[in-house]
């Protein structure tokens, strides 16, 4: 098991000291570029009280798109089945 490492991160305008393995630290700082990217352009086009509005956005967006992607990976799947399935069909007529 690989030892953990301290990174300070910035979501928002708050700093938080979280520990991740080394290997993790690129896919971290991308994913929170990501985040303070999405942040800032909510923050840009939509009018809130604070961050915690801007944030909750942007958990809403961020779960949304996981959702997209993960049905487009399972419709994937089910056209890999499919086509697997109509191969044998054809192969037994």
């Amino acid at each position: 098991m690989q030892e953990l490492i301290p990174i300070n991160v910035l979501i928002g305008d708050r700093t938080y000291r979280i520990k991740i393995e080394h290997g993790d630290e690129e896919g971290v700082r991308k994913n929170l570029k990501a985040i303070n990217d999405k942040i800032l352009e909510f923050k840009t086009n939509y009018s809130g009280k604070d961050m915690q509005d801007y944030i909750a956005m942007v958990l809403l967006w961020y779960s949304t798109q996981l959702e997209s992607q993960e049905e487009s990976a399972n419709s994937a799947a089910l056209d890999d089945i499919i086509r697997k399935i109509e191969g044998q069909l054809e192969k037994a007529l």
